[in-house]
């Protein structure tokens, strides 16, 4: 039986205009993975649920924040885990833009190794208007990204995919803070599991923005 993926996220607000465009992209185009995929918005950030209910998508309030109110990560992990029992989970940052193709390279990954993670470096590009995921969207998209992005450095990790008996506990993180992304790599490296690089196979894509 093929295995589905829980694609989960911790948006920010959707009041600035720019945020509201990419975040709205990014959700998009992980509604083009289909029926593969169950699509987890995680907080209570203004508008989150007015998206959620927008792209009948699943919403979870009620995330653990820490002194400065900011989303944990332990606690958006734990919230991601109740929804369903899918065997492979995915934590994407709410900007990238997810290619058809993650899917296949996925369920390759769970068929030679029962635990994983799999992580691969973004391509950032600066995009401003929204995204027509009509025919062809894929082959487009690449085809700007190519020319006009540029792949980022080894540094910052914004996708985490990994089978649901992994990462059972994390450490409460601030997320969207430096740090904890690499500590998803030294904790799967420390426990034995495979590490795998799939940026040669998937151009994930960041759209950029201000902080």
């Amino acid at each position: 039986m093929a295995r589905k993926i829980t694609i989960f996220t911790a948006p920010k607000p959707f009041t600035d205009p720019h945020i509201d465009l990419i975040q709205k992209n990014a959700i998009r185009s992980w509604l083009q993975l289909g029926k593969e995929v169950d699509i987890i918005l995680i907080g209570e950030e203004a508008g989150l649920a007015e998206v959620a209910e927008e792209y009948q998508v699943t919403h979870l309030p009620g995330v653990e924040r820490n002194e400065w109110g900011t989303p944990q990560v332990d606690s958006i992990f734990q919230l991601a885990r109740k929804v369903n029992d899918n065997q492979m989970l995915a934590y994407v940052n709410a900007d990238i833009i997810l290619p058809p193709d993650l899917i296949d390279v996925a369920r390759e990954v769970c068929r030679l190794e029962d635990q994983f993670l799999i992580v691969g470096r973004r391509w950032d590009i600066e995009i401003k208007k929204k995204i027509k995921f009509d025919d062809g969207w894929v082959e487009n998209i690449q085809s700007v990204v190519k020319s006009k992005g540029k792949l980022h450095g080894l540094a910052g990790i914004d996708y985490f995919i990994f089978p649901r008996d992994v990462f059972v506990e994390v450490p409460p993180f601030a997320i969207g803070r430096a740090g904890w992304d690499n500590w998803m790599i030294y904790q799967a490296k420390s426990k034995g599991w495979k590490v795998i690089d799939v940026t040669p196979s998937l151009m994930v894509i960041h759209q950029e923005h201000d902080y």
